[in-house]
């Protein structure tokens, strides 16, 4: 991988708890709220496609080796998943000449994937790249830098290559950048919940939650699936059942609660149940649906684990 090139911001140092006034913190928790709900109505039949495990992966090995903030690399996913979604889009419904034999719109088919297989790993750095230029903590990617780093990994482009790119990807998104982020979640409902109930690790659980969120992410496809079936009590959910969950896996405001569930389990059970509630007071998701969350995840979590069994996992969160 390519040399270290910026200093790396710890988790606790992005993001202060205890701060925020009670009036900034709702105006935030509503500003989320709806921006979910927004999000959760404007879906598209594609959303999720390109939250592959290994693109995942890269993203945040990309992030991680330019030292960004994590905000970066869950913004990155989710703009490069607009992006990818609305280019695609475009490109296939481009119209062909009438008259066109069925090999020969296969055959254009073909060639606007290869011409975009060539093009990808621009395209997701050009998302990690605008990414990082959205939060004022953080590190910003230059043109310079990029350079340097795509050349480290074994792409040689030039600065006017990357600009193109970022710019391209920039109008694909209309320049609308401001996309549902799950870490952001994930911290508002961190402080809320410090606000609201003092006696809660905060501090502690927010280091244990960027864990925890990205197992989920890289886990994704997996975890949904169990929570699917645990939802609908079916081991093989029809098709329209797994159309309308669709609002389930793209719900930033149940996998924040749920991030901080499992947190709250690994490092101070006997806290859960409290939190839990106090986590359905703030954003209206029952207690059952924050539990069964959890519960799924932690059954992949120690899926492998010798010493505690899924089981017994199980009956702590029911009880």
């Amino acid at each position: 991988m390519a040399k270290r090139f910026f200093c790396a911001p710890s988790p606790s140092m992005s993001f202060k708890f205890r701060e925020a006034s009670f009036d900034l913190l709702t105006d935030c928790l509503f500003n989320l709220n709806k921006r979910n709900k927004d999000n959760l109505n404007s879906l598209s039949k594609c959303c999720g496609n390109f939250k592959d495990k290994r693109l995942m992966e890269a993203i945040f090995l990309v992030t991680k080796e330019l030292r960004l903030d994590p905000l970066a690399g869950y913004h990155a996913v989710e703009l490069l998943q607009r992006f990818m979604v609305k280019h695609l889009t475009d490109l296939l419904s481009t119209p062909t000449p009438q008259g066109a034999a069925a090999d020969q719109l296969e055959s254009y088919e073909d060639a606007v994937f290869d011409k975009l297989k060539e093009k990808f790993p621009l395209i997701v750095f050009s998302c990690v790249q605008l990414a990082s230029k959205l939060f004022l903590h953080s590190q910003i990617i230059d043109n310079n830098t990029a350079v340097r780093f795509l050349h480290s990994v074994g792409h040689s482009v030039s600065k006017q290559t990357v600009l193109e790119s970022e710019l391209m990807v920039l109008k694909g998104l209309e320049y609308e950048l401001n996309a549902p982020n799950p870490l952001t979640y994930v911290e508002i409902l961190l402080d809320v919940l410090g606000h609201n109930e003092p006696s809660i690790p905060v501090e502690q659980l927010y280091e244990l939650c960027h864990h925890v969120l990205q197992y989920i992410s890289l886990q994704r496809t997996a975890i949904y699936d169990s929570l699917l079936e645990t939802t609908t009590q079916c081991v093989n959910p029809p098709r329209e059942q797994r159309e309308k969950f669709v609002t389930v896996t793209e719900d930033c405001m149940l996998l924040g609660v749920g991030v901080i569930a499992v947190a709250t389990f690994i490092l101070c059970v006997r806290k859960l149940e409290q939190v839990v509630e106090e986590l359905s007071h703030i954003t209206g998701i029952s207690a059952r649906s924050i539990g069964d969350f959890a519960n799924v995840t932690l059954m992949h979590i120690v899926k492998t684990s010798s010493s505690i069994s899924p089981t017994s996992v199980s009956i702590t969160l029911i009880h």
